[in-house]
């Protein structure tokens, strides 16, 4: 992380918003601070979106925000060194479960299949919420920096798709949607692996998975991909044992 100490200053003097229900801790409200970035301003130099990332912040659509919430830090920024990373057994399992998947890497696109395979995600893994398609353009296919989409076929028929954003040093991961007739295949953990390997083939340092949240379900996979860094006032530092997820010195504020 570069201490730029304006970046530092404009980023603390962004307003929060008011209180609302934390999307992952039942018991808990969020408040975050967030930014526009307007079609005007062009685009934003990779460069500045790993300041941002290593400040937590984190992109929806042309959104970026990161959580302020008075006395929890449970939201953890996360990455992966790419180039120590190695699969496990059970990781080996799924990508020999899914080599008949074929995976195509392009500038990210919308189209009627993947508006319909958002929509069926959507319904089938989280009751319909957000399954409106133009929620898809606005929130992932909108980006102001620079992006690269994988998508993931099965005899001709397209199964899955994941949003990745690149900066000079990593790759990040930003969604990933699909069909859930495919459970069994362990897209999710498939997916991972495919992005990990493509940031080591474009020699990136790094990947980014967002948050970690100790005590939410839908997050621990994160910490479960395999020996990781967790972001603290300190800086990066390897989490307390592999797998772990014990963050570094002392919660996030």
């Amino acid at each position: 992380m570069r201490n730029d100490a304006r970046l530092l200053v404009t980023l603390s003097s962004l307003p929060v918003s008011p209180s609302e229900p934390c999307s992952y801790l039942e018991d808990r409200l969020a408040r975050y601070q967030a930014f526009l970035w307007d079609p005007e301003q062009g685009r934003l130099p990779g460069s500045a979106y790993q300041d941002l990332m290593d400040n937590r912040f984190r992109r929806s659509g042309r959104v970026f925000y990161r959580p302020v919430c008075s006395g929890c830090g449970s939201c953890i920024p996360i990455r992966i060194d790419v180039e120590s990373f190695a699969p496990s057994k059970s990781q080996r399992r799924v990508l020999r479960r899914n080599q008949d998947v074929r995976v195509r890497w392009a500038t990210p696109e919308i189209t009627d299949a993947k508006r319909a395979l958002y929509r069926r995600y959507m319904e089938g893994r989280h009751g319909g919420s957000d399954s409106d398609p133009d929620t898809l353009d606005r929130f992932l296919y909108d980006s102001p920096t620079d992006t690269i989409e994988a998508t993931y076929w099965l005899n001709g028929d397209l199964i899955a798709a994941g949003i990745c954003d690149v900066t000079p040093q990593s790759l990040s991961t930003v969604y990933f949607y699909f069909e859930p007739g495919t459970a069994r295949r362990s897209l999710g953990t498939f997916s991972a692996l495919v992005e990990i390997e493509a940031a080591r083939k474009m020699g990136l340092a790094c990947y980014y998975l967002g948050y970690w949240v100790p005590g939410c379900r839908k997050m621990e996979y994160k910490a479960a991909l395999g020996p990781h860094q967790l972001l603290s006032g300190s800086g990066w530092a390897p989490a307390g044992g592999s797998g772990s997820g014990q963050a570094p010195g002392g919660p996030l504020r």
